[in-house]
Parts: C-alpha cells; sequence; structure tokens
C-alpha cells in the first residue's frame, strides 16, 4: 500500500515542477537554466500484461541543452527490486521520448538515501553494459531550515526539507518555521504545502506537532487537514459538554438525596471524561448511601 510520506515526496515535484532546478547545489549538478516543466503520464505499461508506473515523471526544458524528462521516486526502504526496475524505466523513457532521462530519488533516513545512490549496473562485472547513476536528496544532504526568511524565499524547497528531516531531532523547530512562514502567504499557494507536509510526516509523533500548528498559527485556512482538525475539535467539544453535563448530574442525584460529597469525590467526577464511567456512577448515585460508593467495582444488580 502506498504511504502519505511516499506521495507526498514525489507530489511535490507535480505541485511545483520548477523545484528540480533549486536542488542543484544539494545534488551536486551542475544545470542550464530551466525554463519551463511539465508533468508526463507516469504509466510505462506496454502492451503485455505487465504494469510499470513511476512517481512521478516531468518534461523540463532547458534555456540551451533542450529539453529532459526527469523521473522522481519516493523510496521509503530499501527494495532489492528497484535493481531491476530503475534502470529499466530509465531506458524505456529514453527510448519512448528519445530525450535525456535523469533519476531522482528522495529518502527520509539515512540508510534507504545511502542505499539509493549506488550505481546499478547491467551487464558483467568486468565490462557493464548499463550503469544507472540514481540523484538522491536526503536528509543527509537537504538544508534544514529554520529561519523564517529562507522558508519565505522557496516554500517548495522548504517543504521538501521538512518532509526529508521528518526524523530529524530539530523537526519541531522546522515546523514551527514552517508553519510562520506559510501564516501571510495566500491560501491557494499555502494549502498544497500544508497538506505535503501532513502527507509527508505520515504517523510519527511530529504529526500531531504539524497538526497544532496548523490548528494554532493556520487556523483560518481552510484546507482539508485544516477541516478535519476543526471537525475533530468540534466532536471532541461534544463529547466533552456530554461529560460534564452527566458529572453534574451525579452530583445533582448525590446533593439531591442528602448525601454529603467529599472534596475528593466531587473532584474526581468533574475530572472525568469517560462517557461509560460517567454512566455507571450516575446510575450508582440513586443507590448509595455515601458519596464513595459510587467509585465501587459492585454493579446495581449485585446491591
Amino acid at each position: 500500500m502506498v504511504s502519505a510520506p511516499h506521495e507526498a515526496m514525489h507530489r511535490i515535484f507535480q505541485e511545483c515542477p520548477g523545484l528540480f532546478s533549486r536542488l542543484s547545489d544539494v545534488l551536486g549538478l551542475e544545470l542550464p537554466p530551466l525554463t519551463s516543466a511539465e508533468p508526463l503520464t507516469v504509466d510505462l505499461t506496454e502492451t503485455e500484461p505487465l504494469e510499470r508506473r513511476v512517481d512521478t515523471l516531468l518534461r523540463i526544458e532547458t534555456r540551451n541543452d533542450g529539453p529532459f524528462l526527469l523521473i522522481v521516486e519516493a523510496q521509503g526502504k530499501k527494495d532489492p527490486g528497484k535493481t531491476a526496475s530503475w534502470p529499466y524505466y530509465v531506458t524505456y523513457l529514453n527510448n519512448k521520448y528519445r530525450l535525456p532521462v535523469l533519476l531522482l530519488v528522495i529518502c527520509q533516513d539515512h540508510a534507504t538515501a545511502a542505499w539509493a545512490a549506488r550505481p546499478l549496473t547491467i551487464g558483467l562485472p568486468q565490462w557493464p553494459t548499463v550503469t544507472t547513476r540514481p540523484l538522491v536528496a536526503g536528509p543527509h544532504n537537504m538544508p534544514v531550515i529554520t529561519n523564517v526568511a529562507e522558508a519565505r524565499k522557496d516554500l517548495a524547497l522548504a517543504t521538501l526539507s521538512a518532509i526529508t528531516h521528518a526524523d530529524n531531532p530539530d523537526v519541531d523547530a522546522i515546523l514551527k518555521t514552517m508553519s510562520v512562514a506559510l501564516r501571510d502567504t495566500p491560501e491557494s499557494i499555502a494549502e498544497p504545502f500544508v497538506e505535503l507536509i501532513a502527507q509527508g510526516l505520515g504517523n510519527r509523533p511530529a504529526a500531531q506537532q504539524w497538526r497544532n500548528l496548523v490548528a494554532v498559527d493556520l487556523s483560518f485556512y481552510t484546507s482539508p487537514l485544516s477541516e478535519e482538525i476543526r471537525d475533530e475539535g468540534r466532536a471532541q467539544g461534544r463529547e466533552q459538554g456530554r461529560a460534564q453535563g452527566r458529572a453534574e448530574s451525579v452530583l445533582l442525584i448525590l446533593g439531591a438525596r442528602g448525601i454529603d460529597v467529599s472534596d475528593a469525590t466531587r473532584d474526581k467526577v468533574t475530572a472525568c471524561y469517560d462517557p461509560e464511567l460517567l454512566r455507571r456512577w450516575l446510575v450508582r448515585a440513586a443507590f448509595v448511601t455515601g458519596s464513595e460508593e459510587i467509585f465501587g467495582e459492585e454493579t446495581v444488580a449485585d446491591r
């Protein structure tokens, strides 16, 4: 199953095809000035019943050296199958479009990045016939951006940096920088970056930190993530309201029956938000002779 971080790592190039040109320093690659970039179909299926798809495929135009194709692959872990599929992608696309092909692999951990960067050879050890050399961007070479001005200068690069550094110990500072940088950005521009960062963090602990930042710093946005957070907040508020009402009912019944309610009992009841537990206490409140007895393990049927 394709994970959310996997989608975020390559989809950002669909949202911002020109992002590749800003990775030149990171990748150690000299490129001519790029003039345009457009997404192409990712389907590499042939007439045989064998389906092959790259994650993202772009046709990029340059000012002086003509166009080339850029394959972007998101790689979350080592996969021996890529030893065969990546060279296939490169040679197939070169043959189909008759254009130079670059393969860029985006990773979120050092071990996968080191594995992905190895040249892939086809042929004999003493004479490789085809060699595929992926470019790799990951936590080993992507900048850690914790300066708001730097993030605002290139939001796409800063977003990719946040995604690739999802496991960085300083990820909280990185995410806070992004939330501040996006705060004054028009919603139509900021929305895809908000969602891509959420996807890129997956189920890591930092994902909740990003949700909190979106809820506070970017609370005025109407992106799917912000709407989801608002819905959760409203649902939580309703649950807390129901729990509070049930807690008040427990105390009212005890008081109406003339039972003295200790401070410890009152504090425990009002601090509880478990609806099932409050329901049991509410039933017991109609029968007990002392307020602390509502916390007993016996049921009403046992009395």
